[in-house]
């Protein structure tokens, strides 16, 4: 069998637990900031959990995570 291929993009985007879960960024941190409350921007600044629809997608991305 050969290997499989990791996606990129994917694998800069999210990463592992320790119990195999996969997190992400939370979006609406990047910029236009100066208006949003630090209270909401230190609510974002926390990795989230991919949603449980989604995961399966993101393990077919990223086959060794």
């Amino acid at each position: 069998m050969p290997k499989l291929k990791t996606r990129k993009a994917a694998a800069k985007r999210f990463r592992a637990t320790g119990s195999g879960k996969i997190l992400h960024r939370q979006t609406n941190r990047n910029h236009l900031l100066q208006h949003k409350g630090a209270t909401r921007k230190n609510r974002l600044a926390h990795f989230a959990l991919v949603n449980e629809r989604d995961e399966e997608n993101v393990r077919l991305m990223l086959p060794y995570l």
